[in-house]
């Protein structure tokens, strides 16, 4: 791809979203989405394999189908009020189908199955795309509309997210399959904090962005593309593998890492508004989450890899570290003590 093309859907592809951002009619909204939904499938299927034929083709049939149903309840809102203001009163039926489509583009389970496969199917750039800035849109509708929305369905929605984002990650061997569930579980939480604290979630959509930023340059450079290749990579760069290891763990959410504010935070409010029975589910479903975490950390670290000609010969490749690991790999593992400003900024 030519950098002229490529610096014209990046353009295209963060203007679309900036235009959803700013919006506040139900039309621009809409049409923003399906340039971003557009502008985003060039560079899934840059790279010549038939995965990425079928990651593009789930990819803009999913986002088609969103962005229809958008189009559909919007229409439905303005028959029956007269108005096409986003943040207007909408109806029972335009409210549920919203909820659906939005539930469909942020892979928000039960809505979730599209969302490993597509991460699997693209390259790691890509990848790190759809998990990032792919969900700043969707989440700004979310914000606008959160006062029309049911609070128990999306209560229940956030934990059923957290649930199965956890459990179905455990089997897997993928990293990037991984690093899928590992965002419709973050999701969850994310839908969860904005049922209770829009800024909060604000904050938690910061963390869960730097967190996968870090994860996925730290993969990218050391080529780590499933499990047995991260045991591979010591000898190829320990820095980067200690980096990914404490990533891992911030991801899981243990307490001395930057993962773990926004866990707490969330569960402050639920126990503060007394869901003391959704807290302690919530907390619960995060368990198969630090499992896989804390298995792949186990896999980067504390195992001696196999010599094999690629583990014997590995260390002989030249390691061309991001510029972006450093600051990212500070902001995701020592943000903690600054939990009290971050969290009264926001």
């Amino acid at each position: 791809m030519s950098p002229l093309i490529w610096a014209t859907l990046i353009t295209t592809l963060t203007t679309s979203t900036i235009i959803t951002m700013t919006s506040h009619h139900w039309l621009l909204a809409w049409m923003s989405l399906e340039l971003n939904t557009l502008s985003i499938l060039p560079l899934i299927m840059q790279s010549n394999h038939p995965r990425t034929t079928e990651a593009s083709t789930k990819y803009f049939l999913i986002q088609t189908t969103a962005a229809t149903l958008i189009l559909l309840a919007s229409l439905m809102n303005a028959w029956q009020t007269g108005s096409w203001t986003i943040m207007q009163s909408s109806s029972p039926l335009a409210t549920t189908t919203l909820t659906v489509a939005i539930m469909m583009k942020l892979a928000i389970a039960p809505a979730h199955l599209w969302y490993p496969e597509i991460i699997q199917g693209t390259t790691m750039t890509t990848a790190l795309i759809i998990s990032t800035w792919q969900k700043i849109a969707p989440l700004t509708l979310l914000y606008l509309m959160i006062n029309h929305l049911s609070t128990n369905t999306m209560l229940l929605l956030g934990l059923l997210s957290a649930l199965l984002g956890g459990w179905t990650g455990l089997n897997q061997t993928q990293t990037r399959k991984i690093m899928a569930f590992s965002s419709i579980s973050h999701m969850g939480w994310m839908i969860t904090a904005l049922c209770l604290n829009p800024p909060l979630a604000t904050l938690t959509m910061i963390t869960y962005v730097t967190m996968t930023t870090t994860m996925f340059i730290s993969l990218t450079t050391s080529s780590s593309k499933t499990l047995s290749d991260l045991g591979t990579s010591w000898t190829h760069s320990p820095i980067l593998l200690t980096t990914t290891m404490l990533t891992l763990l911030s991801l899981g959410g243990l307490p001395p890492l930057t993962g773990f504010m926004p866990k707490l935070l969330i569960l402050k409010e639920l126990t503060t508004m007394k869901l003391l029975t959704l807290s302690t589910m919530l907390a619960l479903t995060s368990l198969p989450n630090l499992a896989f975490y804390t298995r792949l950390a186990y896999l980067t670290i504390l195992t001696t890899p196999p010599n094999t000609t690629n583990s014997e010969y590995k260390w002989r490749f030249k390691t061309t570290t991001s510029t972006l690991i450093p600051p990212s790999a500070l902001l995701t593992t020592l943000t903690l003590p600054m939990t009290p400003l971050l969290y009264l900024t926001t």
